[in-house]
């Protein structure tokens, strides 16, 4: 068997992924609350999959509303090694086309509304955030999709917005300058928790849209979203059977960005001034260091 595993928090559109072997659904408890929905398990060739729709199926969840540290628990706890993202979003760029996949590879998080950090008082922990998502897993998810038919880019930057309105013409306007790519709702925190828990992470975001900063189309619908995002489903499906085969029979070494050990040199807090019940709370995410 694979010794990969990995986590697939499914966004917009995606809320199953049919073909897995061995497939069965569990509830996981976490500290941090519910997740957004069962967990559901299986192999794809000798590759396990864990996924988890961001949105809970039927899609009832917010952005503003998803269970961002209690999802990236849930993973971790259903021993998932890396973690990649399927996202809808608008394009800021015209060459970012509606049905384009793009690896994102930076985020500026505009999110205001949310809890962003598993760790608080008693304790401190800053983790760095200067390369925010995994390159190894991003290069290959993006292989993944490129062979799945898509047309793929290979870097871009996510602006991370609250919601759920879509953008006003400034903003959009402002984000172009700002020389962001793509736009959603729900990739921050959830970028910084996944790091946090020393999960190599990385999205396969989808192009739906073009936002509103092209004045001389109409602006952004949700009947517009749906047509494309029908599609952009079908092809992230296909994409994750490629990353099986990618993957298949490839022993998993760890991120060579030292993800899995980030918090060697994160903690702040002196362990006589450590809250034992935040401790308790992060037996997953940070039970390799806290121990």
């Amino acid at each position: 068997m694979s010794e990969w595993v990995i986590g697939v928090i499914g966004g917009s559109g995606l809320y199953d992924v049919e073909g897995f072997e061995d497939r069965c659904t569990m509830r996981v408890e976490t500290p941090w609350g519910e997740p957004s929905d069962e967990l559901t398990t299986g192999r794809i060739g000798d590759v396990r999959f864990v996924f988890l729709p961001r949105h809970g199926r039927g899609h009832r969840l917010t952005p503003t509303h998803v269970p961002y540290r209690a999802n990236i628990d849930a993973l971790k706890r259903a021993g998932c090694t890396d973690v990649l993202s399927i996202s809808a979003c608008g394009s800021l760029r015209e060459r970012y086309a509606p049905g384009d996949f793009v690896m994102v590879d930076q985020f500026i998080d505009r999110t205001f509304a949310r809890e962003k950090s598993f760790f608080g008082p008693g304790m401190v922990a800053h983790v760095s955030m200067a390369d925010p998502v995994c390159e190894r897993l991003s290069q290959l998810a993006g292989d993944a999709a490129e062979k799945a038919g898509v047309t793929v880019h290979r870097s871009g930057t996510y602006l991370a917005m609250e919601g759920p309105q879509f953008s006003s013409r400034a903003e959009s306007y402002l984000y172009r300058q700002w020389e962001c790519d793509v736009i959603g709702m729900t990739n921050m925190p959830e970028a910084k928790l996944a790091r946090e828990a020393e999960l190599p992470y990385a999205t396969m975001a989808m192009v739906t849209d073009y936002d509103c900063w092209r004045d001389a189309s109409e602006a952004v619908s949700v009947a517009n979203v749906l047509e494309i995002m029908q599609s952009n489903t079908a092809a992230a499906k296909k994409a994750l059977s490629e990353l099986a085969k990618l993957l298949s029979g490839v022993p998993r070494t760890a991120s060579p960005q030292a993800i899995e050990t980030c918090l060697d040199y994160a903690l702040i807090t002196a362990p006589d001034a450590r809250d034992p019940n935040l401790l308790a709370k992060l037996d997953a995410v940070a039970g390799r260091v806290l121990g």
